[in-house]
Parts: structure tokens; sequence; C-alpha cells
């Protein structure tokens, strides 16, 4: 069990007067609560996604400002879909963006309590053993515009409820034969409060529990009641919870395990602090991005029918993948600073998203030199064997990133898409006959083209004006143009991952016309090439950024890049290209 203070990562940002702070403040201020307590409980069913790095930065984040706590809970309830693997993950992505948690929980921590909350609510009269089937209890259940129908089992004596719970815990029935459901209204308004589940049958093997348990708790009842064992003040939710809201109060309400210090007694055993209070749900509009799906299932199955690379394929929007992508921490908190908190769900534009990334990388990431399109040029009038080193500062806004000497040789490799034959209107980099700045190193005039048999240019002889270095009188000379290189004798070979959007729609979430999102799947959402980069970009440790000057945002691969073979990704260009192409 982690007992590490909650990180202080949002500690340094402005004051926030969202909403939910302000309910915060004035609790505080009331007295009501002597210190604030959240949770970021995710289901281990899958990988986190950007989605949940704005539930990550509230909870954690609210914690953290107002002198609190925040837990991590695995929400463990459904052992059938989870795995030891999205754990680990969940685990690390919250470190990642820069949180810890007071404690690490999981629901199934509180099974012990939750069947002895179970058998208080039976006794109550306020849960009974039902014997229909899942589709019976969807006929029962009735509809927005017409009202359900009681169970023909809703009115079994306390005794035979205790019975057949009991049996159900002993793992005499089979699953999906019977079910433990509250007994509130079958009139209500509210669908969720029509005699909603509280357990189910399942002999799955628990990754926790192994098989201990042949039943285990339906979200809602668990949630509810493990807000409450831990002593939640505040239980963050998104938008899609608030008509369960009423469940929820109902559930923590008729438990009152505060009130009823006997149903924490498993605790003890599994040496857990025995402390109980009653949680206030609040909602807040969840975090969704055009061009992207962040349905789980769909995540899910794309990872499982090979259209990506694994969760942490760097086009998926999972955090693991786009971490690999070559996202920072500071620039999702950014993002989730600029989004802000409120109560209206929206479809946001993906440049928020990609506006951080760059603005956070442009004050922090190191420049460096690269070409992707290599085409070779020849200084003519430098000898054959000339080398020599230039100065360069690694960050031309920030001096205390220093500087670093760049080889520089007779042969270069500049970008292809920087050379012309026939230069359109407007083009104003080098082209025969033409004149062009060679970034820190002086104008180039280029002189001819070489072409192979096939008539496409190999290489181009030029000659370097030696009087207009930087710094020398000549370099005040007036040249419509700056073009990069990397020296060709220097310059490391490396694997570049050009990644893009992975959809071509805004909304690949609307299936039409016969269409679902693998239809708006983008072909050329990555694309390899092989490019050069200085020996200073590529003696560098694994998910380091930097910006390729004139190419974007470009991070060495988390996992395939060593400095003999380095491996970078594309994070994101220099501007929005999609908004060109619109």
């Amino acid at each position: 069990m982690s007992q590490t203070p909650p990180s202080t990562a949002a500690d340094a940002a402005p004051a926030r007067t969202d909403f939910i702070r302000q309910i915060v403040r004035e609790d505080l201020a009331s007295g009501k609560h002597a210190a604030i307590k959240t949770r970021f409980p995710p289901e281990p069913n899958g990988y986190l996604h950007i989605g949940h790095a704005k539930a990550i930065c509230l909870d954690f984040g609210v914690a953290a400002e107002f002198g609190g706590s925040c837990n991590l809970r695995l929400d463990d309830t459904n052992p059938a879909r989870e795995d030891p693997e999205y754990v680990r993950a969940i685990q690390d992505d919250v470190r990642w963006l820069g949180f810890d948690w007071a404690n690490l929980r999981h629901a199934s921590d509180y099974f012990g309590v939750y069947y002895l909350a179970a058998l208080k609510l039976i006794r109550q009269g306020d849960a009974f053993v039902c014997d229909l089937s899942a589709e019976e209890v969807r006929d029962y259940r009735g509809s927005l515009i017409e009202p359900g129908r009681n169970s023909p089992y809703r009115e079994r004596s306390v005794e035979e409820n205790l019975d057949l719970f009991t049996r159900m815990r002993a793992g005499e029935f089979a699953d999906g034969t019977r079910t433990l459901r509250a007994k509130i209204d079958m009139a209500s308004g509210n669908i969720n409060l029509r005699d909603p589940a509280l357990y189910r049958i399942k002999h799955v093997e628990h990754q926790n529990t192994g098989g201990e348990w042949p039943i285990y708790p339906m979200y809602d009842f668990a949630h509810a009641l493990g807000d409450a064992v831990e002593g939640i003040t505040h239980s963050l939710c998104t938008l899609e919870f608030e008509d369960h809201r009423p469940l929820y109060d109902w559930c923590v309400d008729r438990v009152d395990l505060a009130g009823n210090p006997d149903l924490l007694e498993p605790l003890v055993a599994q040496d857990l602090p025995k402390e109980a209070g009653k949680p206030r749900q609040i909602e807040f509009s969840r975090l969704n991005f055009n061009y992207l799906v962040m349905s789980k299932r769909k995540l899910l199955a794309m990872v499982e029918d090979k259209l990506v690379d694994g969760w942490d394929d760097p086009r998926m929007p999972t955090l693991q993948g786009i971490r690999r992508r070559g996202y920072t921490p500071s620039a999702l908190r950014l993002m989730v600073d600029r989004v802000g908190i409120s109560k209206q769900n929206s479809l946001l534009d993906i440049s928020i998203l990609e506006g951080a990334l760059r603005d956070d990388l442009d004050a922090h990431a190191p420049r460096r030199m690269a070409v992707i399109d290599p085409l070779k040029i020849v200084l003519t009038n430098l000898p054959d064997d000339h080398e020599e080193s230039l100065t360069f500062s690694n960050h031309p806004k920030d001096p205390d990133q220093g500087e670093r000497r760049i080889p520089f040789s007779r042969e270069l490799w500049i970008e292809r898409e920087d050379f012309e034959e026939v230069p359109p209107p407007g083009f104003k980099r080098l082209t025969v006959g033409g004149d062009v700045r060679l970034r820190g190193a002086g104008i180039l005039h280029c002189d001819a083209a070489i072409k192979d048999a096939d008539g496409r240019i190999i290489e181009l002889h030029c000659t370097l004006d030696p009087e207009s270095r930087p710094g020398m009188e000549g370099a005040n000379r007036k040249v419509k143009g700056t073009i990069h290189w990397v020296s060709a004798k220097h310059a490391v070979t490396t694997e570049i991952r050009l990644y893009d959007r992975l959809f071509i729609v805004p909304n690949p979430d609307i299936d039409e016309g016969g269409k679902t999102y693998r239809d708006y799947l983008n072909p050329a959402s990555r694309k390899v090439v092989t490019g050069y980069v200085e020996p200073a970009a590529a003696d560098c440790a694994p998910e380091q950024g930097f910006q390729f000057e004139r190419l974007g945002y470009f991070v060495a691969d988390r996992y395939d890049h060593v400095a003999g073979t380095p491996v970078f990704n594309r994070s994101v260009t220099l501007r929005d290209t999609w908004a060109s192409k619109a």
C-alpha cells in the first residue's frame, strides 16, 4: 500500500475558480469537512485515455490544492474483463502525469463490507433476491414513458431472501439465475431507481481474491459504498452519472456505514482503517475531442483486430500511446486548464490538444536539425576534406539551455522540398541560379542540379559565400529564405515515424450510411521514412523530445530508440496542417 503524500503538481498553478472548486471552498469554510478527500476510481479493463487525464488532474489536483488527499481505487468488480496489465498501466499513467496517491485501494478490498451491507439491506426490507432472467428484467423495467412492473419475487420474506442470498454467496446457483436487487420504486421517472441490481452471480476467478467470491457487486453499489468506506468527501464523476446520483445517495443513506461500524469489521483483518463518511457526488463534463474515438470497447477492438499496433501505438488516444507520441505531462495539464471544468458536454476541436503540446514544447524542447527527405548538396568551393564545427544555441528563447557544436562539411543533406528546379510563384527557397541562407553557415548559391538516368535530381552543386557567416559583414546581404541542413559525413541515419491523425473525419463515432469508425481510419496516419539527424539528436535518451527545426516536434521512441540506431516519432507539426487542408 502506497503511503506517499499526494502530488503537488498543481500547486504552482494560479487559483482556479470552476464550480467544483467553489463547492469545495464553501464546504471547507462552513466547517462541513476538516479535510478534503477525493479518489480516482478507474476500472482496470483497458488503458486510460486522454479523457481520463482530465479526471486525474481534477481528482488529484483538487486534493492537492486544498491540502487534502486522493486515493487511487481500482474498480475491480468485473473480473472477467480485467487484467493486471491494465492495473500496471494505470498506475504508470497517474505517476507520469505528475501525481501520486495517498492510498492504493481496490473495490475488492471491500468485498466483505459490501456483503455485510447487502445483508443489512435485506434485513431492512430494502433488497430482495430476484429470479428473473436478464431479458425478463429488461421487459419488467418499462421505458422512459411507461412505468416498470414489480418483479413477482419482490415480496419474498426477509428470511427467504437471506437464505437465498447466503446460498448465492456459497456458490450454489449458476451464473445469471439470480440477482440481488434494491427495492426502491418501479414507477420512478429515473430508470436507475427501478429496483436496480446490487449483486450478480459470476463464477469467475478474481485477480486479487481468487475463487473466494462467486458473487460480485454491481458498479453503482460498489462505487457508492467504496467512497463511503474511504471517507471520500467529494466524489467527482462525469455527467453520465448524474442520473445515477439518486441511487448513489440511496445506497449511502440506507447502508449508513458511518452509523454502523460493525459493517466495517472485515477491514480489520486486512489492516485497513475503519473510516467512513457520507460523500457528495458532483458531476462534470467529459473530455471529448474530434478526430478521436475514446470508447474503451472500440479501442480494445482496434487493438484486438490489429488495426493499430497495440494500446501504446502513438496514434492511439491512450495515455500510453500519446506518451509514446511525445506528449508531455505538462502539455496535458495545460490542455486541461484551457478546457476548464463545466457541466456542458461538447465535442472539442483537437487543435486545443495539439496547441497545448506545441506551446509546451515551444517553450521547453531543445532545438536540433534533421532531414527527413534528403537531397545532397556539394559545396564545390570547399576542399574535399573540409570539416569544422559550428556553434548553435539549444533553444533560441532559453539561454540557460546552453549551446552545442554541429559538424559541418563539404557535403550536406537538405530537405528535398527546399529545392525546386522550376519554382512556383512565391517560392523562397533554393533553385538553380538562386541564393538561400544556410542556417548558421552562410549564404548558398546553387550552380547546378545533377540528375540520374531517369531525370530525378540526385545532387546539387553549390557554392558557399565565405564572407556571409553570421557576424560577418556579408551576412547582411538580403536573401529570401533560410533552410536547414545536416552534414552528410557526420549525420546519423535515423528511422523517422511520421504520425498523423488516426481518423479522416471529425466525428468517426457517428455510424451512418452503413459506415462505422473503421471506415474512417486514416491510411496515411503513419509513414516511416529514413532520414538523418545531427549527432546531438541521435545521442539522447528515449522519450527525449526536440523541435527538429522547420519540421515539427519529435521524440525519441520510448522503446525502440537507441543511440546507435535512433528512432524518432513525430509528435506534432509546427502548425495545424489539417486546418490548411480543410
